[in-house]
């Protein structure tokens, strides 16, 4: 019985050392502010990984951001033109609201709900739940979405593809401005 205490206090352990906590970037640079990053025009390219991260398939992606102030908040819309390697195209258009200093609110066509993100320092940690197409079926997954700030015009983006608490695919995506 004590071994198996020792094992699940272990494991449990090793789980919480390895979780990434946004406030643990608070003092990294440079500052990473969505208003200022995805401001005009960028362009991103990117890979689906699958749960073992083994390449699925490559994209590009077009996007323009603007920003202005609505009733004392600022308001950003974020519209994507994404290219996969097969061919297929998609949109996507985000409607940001900065709600405090580094608190973000999303929402977006394919977004179940609302995103809520934070940021800090360089990085920004958004976690949402994302409509996508699987076999032709409509399909609920969510995403833990990370984003660091490597200049003032290069970002790079990594995403958990959730389904039932497990990790099923992975999305990496090199953004920078044009």
């Amino acid at each position: 019985m004590f071994r198996v205490l020792t094992l699940i206090l272990g494991f449990m352990f090793l789980v919480g050392c390895s979780s990434n906590h946004i406030d643990d970037y608070a003092n990294k640079t440079p500052e990473l502010k969505l208003e200022e990053f995805f401001q005009g025009e960028l362009k991103a390219h990117g890979v689906v990984l699958d749960r073992s991260g083994a390449f699925q398939r490559s994209f590009t992606v077009k996007l323009i951001g603007t920003w202005q102030q609505e009733n004392g908040q600022l308001k950003g819309k974020l519209d994507e033109w994404f290219v996969y390697d097969d061919g297929e195209k998609d949109t996507r258009t985000w409607l940001i609201t900065k709600t405090a200093d580094g608190e973000y609110t999303g929402t977006a066509n394919d977004v179940i709900g609302q995103a809520n993100g934070q940021a800090r320092g360089n990085a920004l940690y958004w976690r949402y739940d994302l409509e996508i197409q699987y076999k032709g079926d409509p399909l609920i997954v969510t995403l833990d979405d990370w984003m660091y700030l490597v200049d003032e015009n290069r970002l790079i983006n990594r995403t958990e593809i959730i389904k039932f608490g497990f990790k099923v695919g992975e999305v990496l995506l090199s953004i920078e401005k044009v």
